[in-house]
């Protein structure tokens, strides 16, 4: 696939932005050079290649720098009371908001 000049002239307009034909030929060029990687990338046949959690996972074990999922706070009347009292309007413990969608 390969883009016109009509493409990138279209592509500019839907980005809201004003090209020079200067512009619109190197653009045109350099869009169409992505492209054709994009295209090579396809055609590399990646069967039976495991999916990488993290670039460096090929050349070391990775390990993803996550904390604990630890409770740290209870879950008690009074504690949700105090989170409630910054709500400037609730009931039965949930914030009241505006309606935004009608």
């Amino acid at each position: 696939m390969s883009l016109s000049n009509q493409d990138v002239k279209y592509i500019a307009h839907l980005a809201a932005i004003e090209l020079s034909a200067e512009d619109l030929t190197q653009y045109e060029g350099d869009l169409n050079s992505l492209l054709t990687i994009f295209a090579n990338l396809k055609s590399i046949d990646t069967e039976g290649v495991a999916p990488l959690t993290h670039p460096l996972a090929m050349l070391e074990e990775v390990q993803l720098r996550l904390r604990d999922d630890i409770v740290t706070e209870s879950d008690t009347v009074e504690h949700r009371a105090a989170l409630m009292s910054n709500a400037p309007a609730q009931t039965d413990g949930v914030f009241l908001v505006p309606k935004v969608i009608e």
